[in-house]
C-alpha cells in the first residue's frame, strides 16, 4: 500500500505525459484519416488530451506490418530464452514505471490510485512475467500410438492476433491476453477501449524498450464499430481475443 498523500498524487498527474497517438511499426503516429476523440477523465471531467481515432486503413497498415514481422521471424522463431528475457524486461520496466502507469490508468479511468498501483500494475507485470517463465517448461507431446507410426504433438504461434479489452481493467485485461500471445511468438494488434487507452498506448513504447521487434505489438486506439470492427473481420488477422458484452462479441 502506497504511503503517499493525495497531494502526492496531484503533483504527479499534473506532470503526467500524455500521449494519445496510435503506434504502428514501432512508432507513434496519428490515425490516417487525422480523426481524433477526447479524453475526458471520470475523476474530474478535464480534458486529458487527444486519442487518435484508427479505422479501417491504420488496421490494414498494422495487420500488414504484424504479418511481415512474423514471417520474417524476428519473434515467431527466436529462441525461447530470448523472448523470456524480453517479456522479463517489459515486466521489469512496467514495474519501473510503475506511478506513471498507474496514474494513467486512474486518471484515464476513474480507479482510486491504491487500486492501480497496488493491483492492477503490478498484476499486469508478474501476469507477463508468468508467461514469460513458461516459454521453456511447455513442451510438445509424442502422442500413444502403435509401434509403426509416430505422432508428434507440437506448440506453434497461429501468427496474428487482434486483442480487444474492455474500459475497467485496462492494463490487467491487455497484460492477459498479450502475455500468452508474446511468449509463443505472434505478432499482437491491441485495441483497447476508447474509454481507457492510455496504459496501453504508453504500454507499447516499453515493449520495443525491451527489446520487442518493431511491429510485434502494436496498439491501435478507437471505436469499437470502427477499428475494432476492421480488425475482427480482417481477413489476414489469424485470431482474435477479446472480453466485453453480448454486444462486442
Amino acid at each position: 500500500m502506497s504511503s503517499q498523500n493525495k497531494a502526492y498524487w496531484e503533483t504527479k498527474a499534473e506532470e503526467l505525459i500524455i500521449n494519445g497517438k496510435a503506434w504502428i511499426n514501432g512508432e507513434y503516429c496519428d490515425a490516417a484519416s487525422g480523426e481524433t476523440f477526447d479524453c475526458i477523465s471520470p475523476v474530474d471531467g478535464r480534458t486529458l488530451g487527444k486519442i487518435a481515432s484508427c479505422s479501417q486503413e491504420d488496421a490494414d497498415k498494422a495487420v500488414a506490418c504484424a504479418r511481415s514481422v512474423f514471417e520474417s521471424g524476428d519473434w515467431s522463431r527466436a529462441a525461447p530464452a530470448d523472448r523470456k528475457a524480453v517479456l522479463f524486461k517489459l515486466s521489469d520496466l512496467i514495474l519501473e514505471h510503475i506511478e506513471e502507469l498507474a496514474l494513467l490508468e486512474t486518471m484515464d479511468m476513474g480507479k482510486a490510485i491504491r487500486f492501480s498501483l497496488n493491483d492492477d500494475i503490478p498484476g499486469s507485470a508478474h501476469s507477463l512475467r508468468w508467461c514469460a517463465e513458461a516459454i521453456d517448461k511447455i513442451y510438445g507431446e509424442i502422442a500413444p500410438v502403435d509401434p509403426a507410426r509416430l505422432a508428434l504433438i507440437t506448440r506453434e504461434p497461429v501468427g496474428v492476433v487482434a486483442a480487444i479489452v474492455p474500459w475497467n481493467f485496462p492494463m490487467s485485461m491487455a497484460s492477459l491476453k498479450l502475455g500468452p500471445a508474446l511468449a509463443t511468438g505472434n505478432s499482437v494488434i491491441l485495441k483497447p477501449s476508447e474509454k481507457s487507452s492510455l496504459t496501453a498506448i504508453r504500454l507499447a513504447q516499453l515493449a520495443e524498450e525491451a527489446g520487442l521487434p518493431k511491429g510485434v505489438l502494436q496498439v491501435l486506439p478507437g471505436y469499437g464499430h470502427t477499428v475494432g470492427k476492421a480488425l475482427a473481420l480482417h481477413n489476414d488477422v489469424d485470431c482474435l481475443a477479446f472480453t466485453g458484452s453480448t454486444r462486442t462479441a
